[in-house]
């Protein structure tokens, strides 16, 4: 292991970055997988935004609904706003989590130039950064999964619609 260039014979002495422009875009070259992993993860957040608005509008055009309803079709639209609840849920759950893997890449994109900057060895902290930034969009996709899931279970045609028949008037 080298020694660090601030410290020589007991005296302490700093030496300026280098900041030439091959280092510079060897840098930003490097720094390119996360810039381009943050555009993946914006439309993702993206995707998340759309599905939770259109949850929100389902929801609010059947709160009417189920005030003006009573009995077996009171339950049904009950039932259906508890299961948009819990996907409004997961929707948040999961845009928090993309959220955080964006912040998280942020931070290796700032730590791989800051360590250039200062001379410091950090690679150590920017491959756990990296490392939770991966587990972070993993679990939000996993929890994308579940709700998108739970979104195709609630979309099932009721069985009394599919037998309906239309009598002749003749």
């Amino acid at each position: 292991m080298a020694t660090p260039s601030c410290i020589t014979s007991g005296v302490f002495q700093t030496q300026p970055p280098d900041l030439s422009v091959n280092t510079v875009a060897e840098i930003v070259r490097v720094a390119l997988a996360p810039v381009f992993l943050l555009s993946g993860i914006s439309a993702f957040v993206n995707v998340l935004a759309s599905r939770l608005s259109r949850i929100v509008d389902r929801s609010r055009k059947l709160e009417p609904q189920l005030l003006a309803s009573r009995g077996s079709e009171h339950d049904r639209w009950v039932n259906e706003l508890k299961v948009l609840d819990r996907r409004m849920s997961l929707i948040n759950w999961a845009t928090g989590l993309s959220v955080t893997s964006a912040v998280l890449t942020c931070l290796v994109v700032v730590l791989l130039f800051a360590a250039n900057l200062i001379q410091t060895h950090s690679g150590t902290e920017i491959a756990w950064l990296f490392m939770a930034s991966m587990l972070t969009i993993g679990a939000g996709f996993a929890v994308f999964l579940i709700e998108t899931t739970i979104a195709a279970r609630a979309v099932r045609i009721r069985t009394e619609l599919l037998k309906h028949t239309v009598e002749d008037d003749s």
